[in-house]
């Protein structure tokens, strides 16, 4: 067939097209055969997502020891660790202050009447005041100590990235503090590992464009486009926010840098589309590196290191989101948070987005948070819910450019060649 003979973002978004269609037609209620349409999405979404996120505890500890063990010394990887965090800290200050801007011009929680009159705050949704309610500051805390994990097997199941990280950043250094055949045979093991990684992520990501369509049919089945009605312009205010920093932003820093945003956006195609489906950065990694290893010409010693770093604690999309929110929650509320408080929310959506994928209910308890520490209403949470999901879709690919325009930056600063050069690969 011609779709199969197209490149695999092409297909991906014409699978992204249909998929909207066939979650309209459907809903929730449509049988096919009497088994339900929306249960089929549900199956073939969860088999893709699963494939997927198999790959990562493998992909991850490989592909860190083999950079890391490739930097060499101490100074290389200090180099490389200092340029990677600085390069975060900066995209996500500039991320959230984009946010702050955007939602203090459009104020889209500024309306007349109460807050429940207008967005139909129900006890439902206030009942989530609960879950979060014992929410605090410790829960960072807890983020930065799964740093050091006292059973690397048992994160490696848990799903504690940072745990993760930081253990195969030990193992990779220190392979290159062993010398003879136990360093030859460790080096041989781990690097013929990520090349299977690798080619089994080649593997799955040909059935992409089916997964996609089952998990973007699945959210639209399940959202329909009646939810955008009274939180339509807190949902464009993040949009806009989100479109500053994807199209204006990042793409700027690496105009300043030398290269080409066209190029780029080009290259990591494939990825952008497969982290919108899938909301998840970690999930998406494996298509990540690839995209930017075979169509940007970053080299592995730079993605390895770069972006599973990345893809844990640099959230620019994330932060933004938690910084409108709050600010939208406030202005729903009639609140009026000062120059000081809004300060206050810009560093506490920093720190917040830091590990925010290791906190069980992601973005919504940092959110709450922070709504806890300015003294907001925690029921405020409800507000958002509705068109929580497909935001959560879209900043993840905001999450996701950001990494790797990060990659490409400090691949040129560590005096790369050939970086977004000639034309992408599918």
């Amino acid at each position: 067939m011609a779709f199969f003979k197209l490149k695999l973002h092409w297909q991906i978004l014409i699978a992204l097209v249909l998929a909207i269609a066939a979650g309209l037609l459907a809903g929730r209620e449509a049988t096919l055969l009497g088994v339900s349409v929306y249960s089929i999405f549900d199956f073939i979404g969860q088999l893709f997502l699963n494939a997927l996120k198999m790959l990562i505890v493998p992909l991850v500890v490989s592909s860190i020891i083999v950079g890391v063990s490739g930097i060499g010394g101490s100074r290389n990887l200090g180099r490389l660790g200092a340029k990677t965090i600085g390069y975060y800290v900066l995209t996500t200050l500039l991320a959230v202050l984009a946010g702050l801007f955007v939602v203090n011009l459009l104020q889209p929680g500024v309306v007349e009447g109460s807050a429940q009159e207008v967005f139909g705050l129900s006890a439902e949704r206030a009942g989530f005041e609960a879950q979060f309610a014992d929410k605090d500051a410790g829960d960072i805390v807890e983020v930065f100590l799964r740093m050091i994990p006292t059973n690397v097997v048992a994160a490696a199941s848990a799903g504690q990235m940072l745990g993760l990280i930081f253990f195969s950043l030990l193992y990779g250094y220190y392979l290159t503090r062993i010398e003879g055949d136990h360093a030859k045979v460790q080096g041989d093991f781990w690097n013929g590992m990520f090349a299977i990684m690798m080619r089994i992520t080649d593997l799955i990501m040909r059935f992409a464009p089916l997964g996609v369509f089952a998990l973007v049919a699945k959210t639209v089945a399940d959202s329909g486009i009646e939810v955008f009605g009274p939180l339509a312009l807190f949902f464009l205010t993040v949009v806009a926010a989100l479109g500053i920093h994807f199209f204006i932003t990042l793409p700027l820093l690496l105009l300043l840098a030398g290269f080409n945003p066209l190029r780029h956006y080009q290259a990591m195609s494939a990825a952008l589309l497969t982290a919108f489906s899938t909301a998840s950065s970690s999930a998406t990694l494996p298509l990540t590196m690839e995209s930017l290893e075979k169509n940007a010409g970053v080299s592995n010693r730079t993605t390895s290191f770069v972006l599973p770093l990345g893809a844990t604690v640099n959230m620019d999309g994330t932060a933004l989101y938690e910084c409108v929110a709050v600010i939208f929650i406030a202005q729903a509320y009639g609140i009026e948070l000062g120059v000081a408080t809004q300060i206050t929310v810009v560093l506490l959506a920093l720190t917040t987005s830091i590990g925010v994928a290791g906190i069980p209910a992601a973005s919504l308890v940092a959110i709450s948070i922070i709504l806890a520490a300015v003294g907001l209403p925690l029921e405020g949470i409800g507000l958002i819910l509705a068109v929580d999901r497909i935001l959560d879709m879209m900043r993840t690919s905001v999450n996701v450019f950001g990494d790797s325009c990060g990659a490409v930056l400090i691949a040129k600063s560590e005096g790369e060649q050939g970086i977004l050069q000639g034309p992408a690969r599918g």
